[in-house]
């Protein structure tokens, strides 16, 4: 036996959706207009297909699908680059956009993409046998880190992720390491990207990169510093 199964996802109309997944390589394979809009599109393994809806709201979307892959990195990388060639630069915010790659604390290395039409397209690489939850830890600052991550990265509700990160911020007695306070600045400045709040994003992204940190810290929090260069971008 061998079932395949392929998520059809709405769209306001199939042009813009089209013209996006073409950016990230992929190909049109079917496309009709009437009497009901229905294209699909494919690259590789990956068979996604839509279909046109007149009155349906992308900003107000809760489409979403799954896409596993054994080179979660090559698609990111090759996405971002895609992008960065159709639009001038690589969108983070609002429709469409590319979140960052995040190891999650699920098992999956994984990042979430948006299309025009609202779909989140969800592309991980498990990195465990174990998928589930892991505990979250006890220290205040990882543990922020923790649940604000799979508020923003996960769950996709920068607003929450954003309160996360504030009220741990404002503790007056206790303080994160160089490294935490850098995630929690990057963290915040990105979901505030996302929420269109630039002041908060400005101010979190000129603390973050003036922080001082050690080569020792800098190697930790490689990853965190490339996302502060691609949000200053």
């Amino acid at each position: 036996m061998a079932e395949t199964t392929v998520p059809i996802l709405p769209c306001r109309t199939l042009q813009p959706v089209l013209d996006f997944y073409t950016a990230l390589g992929f190909e049109v394979t079917f496309q009709q207009k009437s009497p009901n809009p229905y294209a699909v599109v494919k690259r590789g393994g990956i068979e996604l297909h839509f279909f046109g809806m007149k009155r349906y709201e992308p900003t107000e979307s809760y489409s979403t699908c799954c896409v596993r892959t054994d080179d979660v990195d090559g698609l990111y990388a090759d996405f971002r680059a895609g992008l960065k060639r159709a639009y001038g630069k690589v969108p983070s915010r609002g429709l469409p956009r590319i979140g960052p790659l995040k190891d999650m604390s699920y098992g999956t290395r994984q990042f979430l993409l948006t299309d025009p039409g609202g779909n989140c397209v969800r592309v991980g690489q498990p990195t465990s046998e174990d998928q589930h939850h892991r505990p979250a830890p006890e220290e205040t600052f990882a543990r922020a880190l923790h649940h604000a991550s799979l508020l923003a990265y996960s769950k996709e509700d920068p607003e929450a992720a954003a309160k996360v990160v504030d009220r741990v911020l404002r503790l007056a007695d206790e303080r994160p390491t160089p490294v935490q306070l850098l995630r929690l600045l990057v963290l915040r400045a990105d979901v505030a990207g996302r929420l269109g709040d630039e002041r908060a994003a400005a101010t979190a992204l000129a603390e973050a990169a003036a922080l001082p940190l050690s080569a020792e810290d800098r190697e930790t929090a490689r990853s965190d510093l490339g996302r502060l260069e691609e949000l200053r971008d």
